[in-house]
């Protein structure tokens, strides 16, 4: 991985997309399917680094950027509700220093003085599932999960199971009021969960077991039938609240003193100190005691105690800026390394999954570890049969710390070269840690992500071929490759039988598949998944190179030019390795278009089961040749850069249009620039074109420019 600051605007851009996509399938994981893959310490770890390329290029951040994410979007198996006030998240700290500067930070915006005191509270921070529940006249008429923040799941009927929450408020309460907390497991509770679930179980072997009290809270609370959530054994802490009439106190713990008395259960060790050095110490009796307390925690939340200074204070895009969760670190055990499995996931990566002696880390028993990559695995030195310290970082997925046996004599672990799902190549790629898997369009570990991005909006766009519908094609083995989907018209008679399958659906998605048999070109390259093939580099390179044979073509040379250069020496002396890669770009002869793509390209056909798979499809299919249709207009035969967000159209839809109107879409300023067309956020490139005197419009600018031309 790349450093933020060495990173180009497009790799920047590429990062940034990948991040926003990665991040969303992680908060989905944990969030709605409660089954983490990463632990908290590489989920903030991805985040800070979309958060440093974000503040490197402003002009760069994405309307689905993690940064302006809260949690996950609900799952569709119970009702929506939409939140009266947004339900937040948290900042986190992970050193004593994070703290102070989390309270020199409320000092400098308040404007304070150094030595006024910050009050603050400090509580532990549950793990669980956050929960919103709305009293009205004391009565409680809502529950909701916290979903995507804006946005939960109506648990109403789920939460009247559970003891800690009264249905009516004890003593007066205001009109209306969100008291906010956690949904959690005790530990006990959580063992004699799982205990009875294995008793109950007609095949022990198959018996359902949750991974930690958090994912069995959450599974519980989230049930379409009450009488599940009735018979788990459910706990709620309160922490805060939402919209409210009117609020009984002037600070924090004031109101909590109020919830307390309402009939709320508030934790013990909540407290009210002066500033961070007792926060800290606070923090370090808790984390003394944690293994004691009934229930799992993470960490400890201080907030800013005085509601007019948190009003002062307010929100950044995802959090207050008067609070912040005080991570503990890690809990370790050691245990045996047995084995070193390779997983494929969905787009090709080979990920090392350690297999060991089954040994308890902070009250879960823990088998499996990842071993994240090749890298990891040589500076660790692991192989079977070693003795490791294995922890959980953020309680959640367990990674090896230290190899207690590295200096014994055994066989050093061997990575494959090939993959182990389908047999094509593993490779990596220069400047990259993960090894994937070069068969793509064959591979089954990766045939779902293959097809859904194949008939993408961006790719061919077929109608009728969403997740669930390739999910059960693939299912019943009608579909492997894309070629397949040209021969479904074969089950006509037999989706016909199946359920949610009408004739008039049948007949639609049979249409939509026929109406792409000529498909653009471009489209069709894009949708082959090919890695860096993106949908502007495949209209690039077939500006230049017309048709699809001819791609295939250069694939074809480029692996020639390779197999003509000492491989082994281009990978141990960068001098050859510069040399080749400046072959491979002159060879391609686009510009824009480097040697990671001509690399890629060279992967992608030199592997014969992708050959075989695009031999298939251009029999199914036939696009016509790629030519760029261009008409006269206000900026042919100029250069123009598009900067920060565009509202009415994609990125990549204004660079078709600059390239249909004649004129060259460039992704940097510079004296040659003609035109800048400038949206909401833009940076570095508006101030560097207003610099250079160059011409700069809004959105609403460009799309007059366009209509002019008759587009």
């Amino acid at each position: 991985m790349t450093a933020p600051d060495k990173l180009s605007e497009a790799e920047a851009s590429d990062r940034l997309a990948f991040l926003a996509a990665e991040i969303a399938r992680h908060n989905a994981l944990y969030h709605t399917d409660d089954a983490p893959e990463i632990s908290d310490a590489d989920y903030d770890a991805l985040m800070r680094e979309n958060n440093a390329i974000e503040a490197r290029f402003p002009e760069l951040v994405r309307e689905d950027s993690p940064s302006k994410a809260v949690g996950a979007a609900p799952a569709g198996n119970l009702t929506k509700v939409a939140h009266a006030q947004r339900m937040y998240s948290l900042d986190n700290a992970f050193a004593d220093e994070d703290v102070t500067e989390f309270v020199d930070r409320v000092r400098r915006y308040l404007k304070l003085a150094d030595n006024e005191v910050v009050a603050l509270t400090a509580e532990p921070k549950i793990d669980g599932l956050s929960c919103s529940l709305r009293y009205e006249q004391g009565v409680l008429v809502l529950a909701a999960t916290r979903g995507d923040g804006s946005v939960g799941e109506d648990v109403t009927a789920n939460v009247r199971t559970i003891d800690d929450i009264p249905d009516r408020l004890t003593g007066v309460a205001p009109a209306v009021f969100e008291i906010r907390g956690e949904v959690y497991m005790a530990k006990d509770d959580f063992a004699a969960l799982n205990a009875r679930l294995l008793d109950e179980a007609e095949d022990p072997a198959k018996a359902r077991q949750f991974a930690n009290p958090r994912n069995a809270a959450a599974g519980s609370l989230r049930q379409k039938d009450p009488g599940v959530t009735a018979s788990r054994p459910l706990r709620f802490l309160a922490h805060g609240w939402g919209e409210a009439s009117e609020v009984p106190a002037e600070t924090q713990k004031g109101v909590m003193d109020a919830i307390a008395a309402w009939g709320l259960p508030v934790s013990d060790d909540l407290v009210r100190v002066e500033d961070a050095a007792p926060a800290l110490a606070h923090y370090r009796g808790i984390e003394a005691r944690r293994a004691d307390l009934p229930f799992d925690i993470d960490g400890v939340v201080y907030k800013v105690d005085r509601l007019d200074w948190q009003k002062r204070l307010g929100f950044v895009a995802k959090a207050p800026r008067w609070a912040i969760a005080h991570k503990f670190p890690a809990e370790k055990a050691q245990t045996t390394l047995e084995a070193i499995d390779i997983q494929v996931g969905r787009t090709g990566k080979l990920t090392p999954v350690g297999r060991l002696v089954p040994v308890t880390v902070g009250g879960v028993v823990v088998s499996n570890v990842t071993l994240h990559n090749a890298d990891e695995i040589a500076r660790l030195g692991v192989r079977p049969g070693d003795r490791i310290v294995v922890q959980r970082a953020g309680d959640v997925i367990p990674q090896v710390v230290e190899n207690l046996t590295r200096d014994e004599e055994r066989p050093a672990f061997i990575y494959p070269d090939h993959c182990p799902v389908c047999g094509s190549e593993a490779v990596r790629e220069e400047g990259e840690v993960d090894i994937r898997c070069t068969g793509g369009l064959i591979c089954a570990a990766q045939r779902f992500e293959r097809l859904r991005h194949f008939v993408s909006r961006g790719a061919l766009d077929i109608a009728g071929l969403g997740d669930k519908t390739i999910e059960e094609f693939l299912e019943l083995g009608w579909i492997k490759e894309p070629a397949d989907i040209f021969r479904l018209a074969a089950y006509r008679d037999e989706l016909l039988t199946r359920e949610g399958w009408k004739e008039k659906s049948v007949e639609n998605l049979l249409a939509a598949i026929e109406a792409k048999r000529a498909p653009d070109a471009a489209r069709l390259l894009f949708g082959l998944g090919i890695r860096h093939v993106g949908a502007v580099t495949a209209r690039d390179m077939l500006k230049r190179y017309t048709t699809l044979p001819a791609i295939r073509a250069l694939g074809a040379d480029i692996i020639a030019l390779r197999d003509a250069t000492p491989q082994a020496l281009a990978e141990e002396d960068s001098r050859y390795r510069n040399r080749l890669d400046k072959a491979v770009a002159e060879l391609i002869g686009v510009e824009n278009v480097g040697a990671a793509v001509g690399h890629a390209l060279a992967d992608f056909f030199h592997e014969p089961h992708n050959v075989e798979a695009w031999d298939d499809l251009l029999r199914e299919v036939s696009p016509p040749d790629f030519i760029v249709e261009t008409q006269e207009s206000e900026v042919s035969g100029k250069t123009v850069v598009f900067t920060g967000s565009l509202e009415t159209m994609s990125r990549d839809e204004a660079k078709a249009q600059a390239e249909a109107l004649g004129a060259k879409s460039a992704g940097s300023v510079s004296k040659k620039t003609d035109l800048v067309v400038a949206g909401p956020g833009a940076g570095s490139k508006l101030k560097q074109a207003e610099a250079l005197g160059i011409r700069v419009i809004d959105e609403a600018g460009w799309a007059a420019i366009v209509a002019a031309a008759g587009m």
